[in-house]
């Protein structure tokens, strides 16, 4: 069979290039040496204003930057004599309360990169600034220690480079059922006996013929154990709430996953950002808070850590637009029952000596924080991972 007559007799031939070829065997069991463990991550794309987020709120400087943009101190939740929350992040507050909740201030990396693409896949990909890779830090994860296909998920139509590794890839999956009646296609429930009959090599798409059996498996496990667990807590009704839910069901089914990953856009605020950030950072709070709550109610929150990042900050100062621009270092919230050291991690930068382009200068590199998580929570060695040995944190 030539590629051109297999591609034509294949209709989910394209949708699942996107789903991994996986070399090693398919295991409905997470190993021992590994653990139970299970890692959230959450994109808040388009650069979240950090400073309007996680608030200096006593600092003059803050409000000499941003004459009509800084919140007023009635707007703003204390969480110590020096910084507080957006009053929109009140559902997350709750959370701060309880201990659940820890903020990373000035994260970042050398020589930061204000493009959102460059930038996003400089965090995706872990690597520095004048460094291109092709793999994302999650799809090296799954390439060295995957004993599924499913071993990381997003929770959206496509794969982001996060989780596309040099050997494996994550999957992405928006909806376990709709993913199940994909693979359900009359072709590819038969194509084991095309397989037969022209002997697929790599050359002549066996690459592809694995793939569609790999997402087939896949598909059919996460659906038959996901469907199993329902939820009676509200969530908000937008799609990051979805996702989250979608994600809580997955988690409290017992689906062997280690690493979900997803997102919450629009935070790129030029122009007129007071409303429009207020709006978004109320629908992560109130997503999160819903989240945790299922969790609890099936006793996986404390198994379960949640980590939250935008690709970059925003300016100190506020532009002419009402809004900031592209800045660099920026807070990072950790979410968890186990944490080590909730609350305030460390003090916001200084916003008098700032660096050239009057941004924040960052203090702690990302890569630290995938190292902590990598070593301390996945209880795999970073290096294999990161390609570097990088200092271990203390949230965790």
């Amino acid at each position: 069979m030539d590629r051109r007559k297999f591609i034509k007799h294949s209709s989910l031939a394209s949708s699942l290039f996107f789903v991994p070829s996986f070399v090693k065997a398919f295991s409905s069991y997470i190993t021992a040496e590994t653990g139970y463990k299970r890692l959230v991550i959450l994109q808040l794309s388009g650069g979240n204003d950090g400073l309007n987020t996680i608030v200096p709120f006593r600092n003059d400087e803050y409000y000499r930057a941003r004459p009509t943009l800084a919140l007023k101190k009635e707007d703003v939740m204390a969480l110590d004599t020096d910084l507080g929350m957006h009053k929109s992040l009140l559902p997350l507050k709750k959370l701060y309360d309880k201990g659940f909740v820890s903020i990373i201030n000035n994260v970042g990396y050398p020589n930061p990169n204000r493009s959102h693409f460059r930038a996003t896949d400089i965090w995706q990909t872990a690597s520095s600034s004048n460094q291109y890779l092709q793999s994302g830090w999650i799809g090296r994860y799954v390439d060295q220690f995957a004993t599924a296909p499913y071993t990381a998920l997003e929770l959206d139509h496509s794969l982001s480079l996060a989780l596309k590794g040099e050997t494996q890839n994550g999957l992405a999956v928006q909806n376990a059922h709709t993913f199940y009646k994909i693979t359900q296609d009359p072709y590819l429930k038969n194509i084991a006996s095309y397989q037969e009959e022209a002997h697929l090599s790599e050359h002549n798409l066996g690459y592809l013929y694995k793939t569609m059996i790999d997402a087939e498996s896949s598909a059919k496990y996460i659906y038959e154990t996901s469907k199993t667990v329902s939820t009676s807590v509200n969530y908000p009704n937008n799609s990051f709430s979805k996702q989250l839910k979608t994600t809580a069901q997955f988690i409290n089914s017992g689906l062997k996953t280690r690493v979900y990953y997803g997102s919450l856009n629009g935070f790129d605020t030029h122009v007129h950002q007071e409303n429009t950030h207020k709006k978004l950072l109320k629908t992560y709070a109130e997503g999160i808070h819903a989240f945790v709550k299922d969790l609890q109610s099936k006793d996986t929150f404390n198994d379960t850590l949640i980590l939250t990042f935008s690709e970059f900050g925003r300016r100190v100062k506020q532009n002419s637009g009402h809004g900031t621009d592209h800045g660099s270092a920026n807070a990072l919230f950790v979410i968890g029952g186990n944490l080590k050291k909730p609350g305030i991690y460390n003090n916001l930068a200084s916003l008098s000596d700032l660096d050239d382009n009057g941004d924040l200068k960052f203090e702690i590199d990302f890569r630290t924080i995938y190292a902590t998580v990598l070593n301390k929570w996945l209880d795999v060695n970073h290096e294999a991972v990161l390609f570097k040995n990088y200092k271990q944190l203390d949230f965790i």
